[in-house]
């Protein structure tokens, strides 16, 4: 975990231009919209990113934290918000110590691929606590074992057709071959999950679960899965 925040603590090309970028915060805001319980929700997005689109999310709801691990991150979160009085940015530390029942919707999306299975078992017990009775996690783009480094690829490239930055998206992933991140996904590896593995996990926490389709964001080979709390 800690190499992987020092990757997105500092400069990487994850993205291969802006264009991709821009596209991907905005239609995986869109999607997340429709899991949004109200205008009055409380709302987490725990490993948020850069967040671009979350303005679309906070003026759908009474109030969102986004919480990055990242220092970097976080400082470029505060600097883009600072004038959202709905948006409030908070290490997990800060969110660890928060009440009982603080959110009505907790959004894990495209994290647990970076978490050992004995963190994201220990922070969906703390989601648990966190969420308000009838509260619900979305945990999301969740990788199972069979979906490779070329199926990505080549759902980016799908996405990247689609939205005009093919060329880019050729060359990006020629360099995402030698970069840093291929690296750490090569000696680190990303933790999958199978289907029953992600729903005993809610459940051993004392949630309802069940998985939910599509997916959040481009890549429809990963999943997408509900936790609900009991009123």
């Amino acid at each position: 975990m800690a190499d992987w925040i020092s990757f997105w603590n500092g400069s990487h090309a994850i993205y291969v231009n802006d264009r991709h970028r821009a596209v991907h915060y905005a239609a995986v805001a869109a999607d997340l919209v429709r899991f949004l319980p109200g205008p009055h929700a409380r709302v987490l997005d725990f490993g948020c990113g850069d967040a671009l689109a979350s303005a679309e999310l906070a003026f759908r709801c009474q109030s969102l934290v986004l919480c990055d691990a990242a220092p970097a991150v976080r400082h470029r979160l505060e600097g883009r918000f600072v004038a959202a009085p709905s948006i409030e940015v908070m290490s997990p530390e800060e969110v660890s110590s928060l009440p009982d029942g603080s959110f009505d919707l907790i959004i894990c999306n495209s994290v647990a691929q970076y978490l050992s299975r004995d963190l994201l078992a220990s922070l969906v017990r703390e989601w648990r606590r966190l969420l308000a009775p009838g509260g619900r996690l979305l945990l999301a783009d969740v990788i199972p074992p069979h979906v490779s480094a070329v199926a990505d690829a080549g759902a980016l490239l799908k996405l990247a057709a689609r939205e005009k930055f093919l060329l880019a998206a050729i060359a990006g992933l020629a360099r995402t071959a030698i970069s840093p991140y291929r690296k750490l996904r090569t000696e680190l590896g990303l933790t999958t999950y199978e289907e029953a593995e992600i729903l005993g996990l809610l459940e051993d926490a004392g949630l309802a679960a069940r998985r939910v389709q599509p997916n959040i964001g481009h890549n429809q080979q990963r999943m997408a899965f509900i936790g609900e709390r009991g009123a």
